[in-house]
C-alpha cells in the first residue's frame, strides 16, 4: 500500500482506517504524536522521536505503557507494509476513548495511531522565503500535542503570501516557525534560540547542533531577535520534511547570502549523517 494506516494492532489503508469518535483527540486535541522520516524502509532519527515521544506522554499525563520495543516492533509493520522509498511515519498516541468530559477519565487506555504516507523532500538549494507574525500558540510549545490550530493558521498565512513558512515571534524574541526550527549563522558559529516551553525541542536541529560541535562549528544557545535574524549571515529552516534549508526572503526583504560555504558545509554534514543511518544518499 502506498499510503498505510494503523490503529491499536490494525493495519490497512489510511483512507479506510477508522478511531472511535469519542477519542479525546477528537474532542480535546488530547493527543502527542511524532513525525520520522523514512528512507529505504529505515526511520531515520528514530530513537530520537521516541525518546520524545515518551516524554510528551509524560508531560501529559497519558499513561502510555507500551514498552519502547513493542512500540519498534508495531512501527516495524507499519513501515513493512508501506510502499515508496521517501515517506514519513506518523506515530500518534492520545489518551484513550471516554464520554466527552474536561477531566481526564480514569479507566481510558491509550490509543496508538500510526501512518506512513509518501513525503516529498525539498533540494538542498531550495531558496525558502518567510512570513513574519506573532506566536499566538499556548504556552506549552514544548509538548509535541496536536493542539496546531495557531500553528495551521500561521502556515495557512504564510501560504497565501507566496511564502514557504511562517516565521513565529513574541513580540521581539524569535521562537520558530510553524512547523520548522529556526536556526541562524553569525560570524561563523550557528546560533540557536533557547529551549524553554515556548519551543518545541527539534529533532533535527539537536542534529545539526551535534554535527557542528563534532565537526569544530561553534555554537551557541541564546534568545535572538527578528532585528537580529534580519541581520544574520544565513538563517536556517529545518525540520523532518525540509531537512535543512537556506532563507533568502523575509517579508519581502532580502536576507542571508553571506556564508553561503559554512551554510552549505552544515547541510553536507547533515545529508552524510542521514546516508550513514539509512544507505540513502539524498
Amino acid at each position: 500500500m502506498e499510503r498505510v494506516g494503523y490503529f491499536n494492532g490494525q493495519i490497512g489503508c489510511v483512507d479506510e482506517m477508522m478511531i472511535p469518535l469519542c477519542d479525546r483527540s477528537v474532542f480535546f486535541g488530547d493527543a502527542v504524536y511524532e513525525a520520522v522520516l523514512v528512507l529505504n524502509k529505515k526511520a531515520y532519527t528514530l530513537e530520537a522521536h521516541l525518546d520524545r515521544l515518551y516524554s510528551s506522554c509524560a508531560l501529559t499525563e497519558i499513561s502510555f505503557d507500551m514498552t519502547r520495543d513493542e512500540l519498534k516492533s508495531e512501527i516495524a509493520k507499519v513501515i513493512d507494509a508501506s510502499e515508496g522509498d521517501t515517506t514519513m511515519l506518523y506515530i500518534q498516541v492520545s489518551r484513550g476513548k471516554a464520554p466527552r468530559k474536561h477531566e481526564y477519565p480514569k479507566d481510558a487506555r491509550p490509543n496508538l495511531i500510526m501512518s506512513v504516507t509518501p513525503v516529498k523532500l525539498p533540494p538542498a538549494d531550495k531558496r525558502a522565503s518567510l512570513f513574519s507574525t506573532e506566536d499566538l500558540r499556548f504556552q506549552y510549545c514544548n509538548i509535541k500535542t496536536v493542539n496546531l490550530l495557531p500553528n495551521v493558521f500561521a502556515a495557512q498565512r504564510a501560504t497565501a503570501a507566496g511564502a514557504t513558512e511562517a516565521l513565529l515571534h513574541r513580540g521581539e524574541r524569535v521562537t520558530e516557525a510553524a512547523h520548522s526550527s529556526i536556526l541562524m549563522l553569525k560570524d561563523g558559529a550557528l546560533v540557536m534560540p533557547p529551549l524553554d516551553n515556548l519551543i518545541l525541542p527539534s529533532i533535527t536541529r539537536a542534529v545539526v547542533k551535534r554535527l557542528c560541535e563534532e565537526n569544530g562549528i561553534p555554537t551557541e544557545s541564546r534568545i535572538i531577535t527578528v532585528d537580529e535574524l534580519m541581520a544574520a549571515d544565513e538563517i536556517l529552516l529545518c525540520s523532518t520534511t525540509k531537512n535543512v534549508i537556506c532563507v533568502f526572503e523575509i517579508d519581502g526583504n532580502a536576507v542571508g547570502g553571506k556564508d553561503r560555504a559554512l551554510a552549505t558545509r552544515i547541510q553536507a554534514l547533515f545529508h552524510e549523517d542521514i546516508y550513514r543511518e539509512t544507505g540513502v544518499r539524498l
